[in-house]
């Protein structure tokens, strides 16, 4: 399956009292649907998964669901300590019709997260999964760092199809990709080399009478209309896909073989991480850095610093409903909500 482009780690949305909105997360994923993006990742880190009880995970992975457009790529973060409740989360989501799984790294028992406890983890979740797994390294949340050895050792498991890489760390980048050069596979991809699901396919229109189809079916009048014209396929060589998750380090990463980004600074304004990734696939390396620089600044404050009551302020700046947190985690004071205002004013859709 193809990764390439830009994935917000879409946010879960609050009411005051700290119960899901389920209508603004609709809304939500039905404008990021209007996008440039590839597609979105539900219950990320930005998410506040780990804040979530089981049964919100599920109700979140449905509402998402529902609210997303067929041609968008969706990505559950599955990701529990144990593999077995990963997994269970996981055939959860491929149940819904999701598209991958995106597995973080178990780290409460650091001391015994060795090479082969990590590596056998992944092994055992992959050779079950449903889904495609990507691997999800965050070591500033997880204070566990996957080492590019074993991500390159996983790399060749037919099932783990790529890795967020969110450490940061360029040259880690640099060694996973060259690492996995020897990987080679494929993704089936539309014409103009966008990203093909099975869920996408099942849910072109199939024609009846020939090209026409009883408007009937689609809850109108009993008449015909033409059927939408199936999408043509194409297969590109894909291999093992690198993706970060660093929006101040995006256009680098590109340049040193990452193939595209999942990015919480992409919630509040993903077009603008688009542009930086769409410059540099047109080759116009000039227009990738400038278009870099602009949001270098703002991602490293509102994402890395401020974390996701920063995100969600910038959010409810950008015309997406971000709202509050959930406790622990506490919203920004008047001094950091005008530090936002100023950060994002290049970035405002």
């Amino acid at each position: 399956m193809l990764l390439h482009g830009i994935f917000p780690p879409i946010t879960t949305p609050f009411y005051p009292d700290g119960s899901v909105y389920y209508k603004k997360l609709e809304a939500n994923v039905a404008q990021y649907s209007k996008t440039p993006v590839a597609g979105i990742v539900v219950q990320g880190s930005t998410g506040e998964a780990i804040l979530l009880s089981d049964q919100e995970r599920r109700d979140v992975f449905k509402a998402a669901r529902e609210a997303t457009v067929p041609h968008k790529v969706l990505i559950a973060g599955t990701g529990i300590e144990s593999a077995i409740e990963t997994l269970r989360l996981t055939e959860y989501a491929a149940s819904l019709g999701y598209d991958a799984a995106m597995v973080r790294t178990p780290h409460y028992y650091k001391a015994q997260m060795h090479p082969l406890n990590m590596a056998t983890f992944f092994r055992t979740v992959a050779d079950r999964s449903p889904l495609p797994v990507i691997i999800y390294n965050f070591p500033q949340a997880t204070g566990y760092d996957m080492p590019a050895e074993v991500v390159i050792e996983l790399a060749n498991h037919p099932n783990i199809i790529g890795i967020k890489e969110s450490g940061g760390n360029l040259e880690k980048v640099a060694r996973m990709v060259e690492g996995t050069r020897h990987v080679k596979r494929t993704a089936t991809v539309t014409e103009v080399f966008a990203a093909v699901t099975g869920r996408m396919l099942a849910m072109e229109p199939v024609a009846t009478n020939g090209d026409v189809v009883p408007v009937g079916a689609l809850g109108g009048a009993a008449t015909a209309v033409q059927a939408p014209p199936k999408f043509k396929t194409r297969s590109k060589e894909v291999g093992f896909q690198v993706m970060v998750g660093a929006a101040h380090q995006l256009e680098p990463s590109l340049q040193l073989g990452a193939v595209g980004a999942i990015l919480a600074f992409a919630c509040p304004a993903p077009t603008a991480c688009f542009e930086i990734y769409a410059a540099f696939k047109e080759g116009d390396q000039d227009l990738a850095k400038e278009k870099q620089q602009r949001i270098g600044e703002a991602a490293k404050r509102v994402v890395g610093d401020l974390g996701i009551s920063g995100v969600k302020h910038a959010m409810d700046l950008n015309g997406y409903f971000g709202g509050p947190v959930r406790l622990p985690l506490l919203p920004l004071n008047a001094e950091q909500k005008s530090e936002v205002e100023r950060l994002m004013a290049g970035s405002r859709n």
